[in-house]
């Protein structure tokens, strides 16, 4: 066989379909609402808590809503792919698993070796933002960290480590280790809780809004003394760059798609419901938060706190500071989960070492990348500033969004035929969509971050020349035939 021909060897969709309902690597225990709150709690978190505050502040002013809805339109272009692939092969791996039967091994190899660090990156991103809040509720009952814990170098004068960020990436590895439906169950409520939030965020500030904070909605234009442009309509889409991996999250549930009891019908309808409700969710805090204080004001650990602490009503910024900390865990379940079972996916079909493929004997879930990514991610998130880490986040995203908008539109074509639970709407015009807000929000991103990306995918390369290409399933398949 030759080189191209192995590079670009795929799985049949076919028997990936004929395959479903026979695995029994996991224990079928998630239903609708379960996979849907894996998608909301994926999305809605440090976006509506943190990243919403700082954009308006740093990028985008009060128009950090429109930033949202530029990031939204992209996602939900690239939701309507995934839900029909979800559907379509209700299979472990998510994009990895999309791409391996359509694109071939090497690009569904840098595919899933591209997003098993970004998921990673966005647990320690939003470790970090959890770890701000925490550290409000703590000084208002008396407690202060040391200075070296509370933060990562380069945060602050004398921060060492952000300690807090640390253990709770730990502590949900943890929790992931144990069966999937306990991790559900208290996900499920967790979630609930911080949709109650949002709510109460939007219901007591709609009447606290001052119009004059909405003036000028798209502030002027201003070149930093760093070089560093800010504000205009280049600063909106530099601020929905940004807050890009706040509006996906939906594609973490699809990684369950083998715990899932009814993959075909349950994962399509998860995907789209968790974006819809987070979008409009996300929307209105937007306006209400840049309503009720001056964009300048949002920069802090806690902006949403910090603004309603700044109306006089720190009930509701204590209120809300207690439900973000408890919210924002289920956005770390749903990317470390996420992360985890792309892992056991791609060393389950050998492109990694398939001592990572090794379901727990009493629990039933992938336990060895779990435990792994929860060491890393905590060394991210005690050593790096958030700032640093959000920029690394979103290309491995985007380019994801990119291939599976692609393998729609190229299945639509190869094999029309095929069996689809659910069918994105308006093929092409839906993909093309998807792929071209993909792109622009990939040219927002800066040189430092591509460079970063280019170096992790050139050691994804090497890894996969110097073993996946031996190693994988069908490379031993085609010499077995051989």
């Amino acid at each position: 066989m030759s080189l191209l021909a192995r590079i670009f060897r795929h799985k049949s969709v076919e028997q990936l379909q004929a395959d479903i309902g026979k695995r029994s690597d996991f224990r079928r225990v998630l239903g609708l609402w379960q996979l849907t709150a894996i998608g909301i709690g994926g999305i809605i978190g440090v976006g509506v808590f943190v990243l919403a505050g700082h954009q308006a502040a740093e990028n985008a002013g009060p128009a950090v809503a429109l930033s949202f809805l530029i990031a939204g339109i992209a996602s939900a272009a690239a939701a309507l792919c995934y839900a029909e692939f979800a559907g379509m092969i209700p299979v472990t791996g998510s994009a990895y698993t999309y791409s391996y039967a359509t694109l071939g091994e090497l690009p569904a190899w840098l595919i899933g070796w591209d997003l098993l660090l970004e998921y990673a990156l966005i647990v320690a991103v939003v470790a970090i933002g959890w770890s701000g809040y925490v550290q409000v509720l703590l000084e208002g009952m008396g407690i202060q960290l040391p200075v070296w814990a509370q933060g990562a170098m380069g945060t602050g004068e004398g921060r060492v480590f952000n300690v807090i960020a640390a253990a709770v990436t730990l502590a949900v590895s943890a929790l992931l280790v144990f069966r999937t439906e306990w991790g559900a169950r208290f996900n499920t409520l967790i979630v609930a809780i911080k949709v109650l939030a949002v709510l109460l965020v939007i219901g007591v500030g709609v009447f606290y809004i001052d119009t004059a904070n909405w003036t000028p909605f798209i502030p002027e234009r201003v070149i930093g003394a760093d070089g560093v442009g800010h504000f205009g309509f280049a600063g909106v889409g530099t601020a929905a760059a940004v807050v890009f991996f706040a509006v996906f999250g939906y594609d973490t549930l699809t990684t369950a798609a083998e715990e899932s009891k009814n993959p075909q019908r349950d994962l399509p309808r998860a995907v789209l419901l968790s974006l819809g409700v987070s979008m409009a969710l996300y929307l209105a805090v937007s306006l209400v938060l840049t309503g009720i204080a001056h964009y300048s004001t949002l920069g802090g650990d806690a902006p949403v706190s910090d603004a309603f602490d700044a109306l006089g009503l720190p009930w509701i910024a204590k209120t809300i500071a207690f439900s973000a900390v408890v919210g924002i865990a289920s956005v770390l379940f749903a990317f470390m989960l996420g992360a985890a079972r792309i892992w056991y996916s791609l060393s389950r079909d050998g492109l990694l070492p398939p001592w990572f493929a090794k379901i727990h004997p009493r629990y039933g879930t992938p336990h060895r990348p779990t435990v792994v990514l929860g060491v890393f991610t905590a060394l991210v998130a005690g050593l790096l500033p958030i700032g640093e880490v959000a920029k690394l986040v979103n290309i491995g995203v985007l380019s994801a969004f990119i291939v599976i908008c692609a393998s729609v539109w190229v299945l639509r074509v190869r094999k029309p035929n095929l069996q689809r639970s659910f069918r994105t709407p308006l093929v092409p015009l839906i993909p093309i969509i998807g792929i071209a807000f993909s792109i622009w929000l990939l040219a927002e991103l800066q040189a430092i971050t591509w460079l970063i990306f280019v170096v992790w995918l050139s050691l994804g390369l090497l890894v996969y020349f110097g073993y996946g290409i031996r190693h994988s399933k069908l490379a031993q398949e085609s010499q077995g035939a051989g």
